[in-house]
């Protein structure tokens, strides 16, 4: 059985303000962001643009740690990922 948090996630979720990069096309494409909150499993991205990104891209932070991500919703200047 899976535990969830208070909110109903999987992993809680620590509040942040990191800058990142999210990358996709084969490292030819980057757009700038900002990750809000992170967790084990997902992260809350800010972004100018979101329907720009695609649903699925490396998240570079800026401690140079590298993440898979698939988007899971949209906003109008966010969104939430799960790594994969």
């Amino acid at each position: 059985m899976t535990a969830f948090s208070p909110e109903g996630r999987v992993a809680t979720r620590k509040r942040t303000l990191l800058g990142a990069k999210i990358i996709f096309n084969d490292g030819h494409s980057v757009f700038d962001c900002l990750v809000r909150n992170l967790s084990d499993t997902g992260a809350l991205i800010q972004i100018e643009n979101p329907l720009a990104a695609p649903n699925t891209f490396d998240l570079q932070l800026s401690d140079e740690r590298l993440m898979a991500c698939a988007v899971r919703w949209r906003k109008i200047n966010s969104m939430g990922v799960e790594f994969v």
